[in-house]
Formats: C-alpha cells, sequence, structure tokens
C-alpha cells in the first residue's frame, strides 16, 4: 500500500475514533477512545517520518537514509497498539512486566517443584470494546497496524490493572 493512502487511511480512522470518543458514556470506554488516538498518532507520525526519508532518499541516494528507511519500515511493521495491558516477556530470565513497569520474575517454587507461571493476556469481548470493535477490525484489515484490547489475567479477581492504578518504583 502507498504510504500517502496509508496516511490518509490512518487520519480517517482517527477522526472517526475522535467522533465516536464524544459520544462515549463511561470513563472506561473514554479510556480506550483516548489510547486509540494516541497510538493513531504515534502511527502517523511513523508514516510521516517514513515519508520523509524516502523523499529525502529520492533526493540524495545515500546508503545512510536507505538504511534509516528500512529501520522505519521495519520499526511500523511491528507496531502495535496496545488499548489496555502491555505484558512483555522475557523467556531467557523468565521474567515479565505489565505496562512498562518493574520486571518480575516468574519462577515459582513448592513441594512438587519449581515451575515457571506468567500471567496472561485476556482479550475483550466485542460487547466490551463497543463502538470500537468495527473500527478496530477495519483498522487492522485495511491497515495492517496491529491493535490489541487485552487485560491481564495473573489470578487476582481484579477484572483490570489499569496502568496508573499502581506506580512502582524500580531499582
Amino acid at each position: 500500500m502507498d504510504n500517502l493512502m496509508l496516511y490518509a487511511r490512518l487520519a480517517g480512522f482517527r477522526l472517526a475514533v475522535i467522533a465516536g470518543r464524544t459520544c462515549c458514556e463511561d470513563d472506561f470506554s473514554g479510556k480506550l477512545h483516548d489510547r486509540l488516538i494516541d497510538g493513531l498518532d504515534a502511527a502517523i507520525d511513523r508514516i510521516r517520518a517514513i515519508m520523509a526519508l524516502e523523499r529525502r532518499f529520492l533526493d540524495c541516494g545515500d546508503e545512510v537514509t536507505a538504511y534509516q528507511l528500512a529501520g522505519e519500515v521495519e520499526i511500523f511493521g511491528r507496531t502495535t497498539i496496545d488499548l489496555l495491558d502491555r505484558l512483555d516477556i522475557d523467556h531467557e530470565t523468565h521474567e515479565y512486566r505489565i505496562n512498562g513497569g518493574c520486571w518480575s520474575n516468574a519462577l515459582a517454587a513448592d513441594n512438587t517443584g519449581v515451575y515457571v507461571e506468567y500471567p496472561t493476556l485476556v482479550s475483550l469481548s466485542n460487547e466490551a470494546l463497543g463502538s470500537l470493535a468495527p473500527i478496530v477490525l477495519a483498522i487492522t484489515t485495511q491497515t495492517g497496524l496491529a491493535i490489541r484490547a487485552a487485560h491481564i489475567d495473573d489470578g487476582r479477581p481484579e477484572v483490570l490493572q489499569p496502568s496508573h492504578a499502581v506506580r512502582l518504583e524500580c531499582a
């Protein structure tokens, strides 16, 4: 897909999400909309950077610009918009972190031995996404941008763990 067309589609989806934001009836839905708007803003900025590098490469044709352009395209291809929780797992060290916080050890031991127990992500249903569900589907199918709407399930009774609820200082 042409980057200018991708830019136009992302900008159009951003406007649709902003329009939907005005109709939100609760804080949860509003936060989902806000996070999607922020994610689309970041994707649009990345596409602008890619287009600027393409113009610079066409003007100069230098090797450094080609490497920068390839790197930006690769980063955009791996971009995921997280609407709720983000879970990073390091399988080599058996550690995980939630929403970019402190790394936690996933090793556990009891009388049966040592085992690794990572929290899991549980996707929101289309009902929970509400009016965002068709927009999220359209964004992923028309742009290829990954959007994840999931919350952490670590065996605790809480339904959601918003990133702003607890602030821990990492050592």
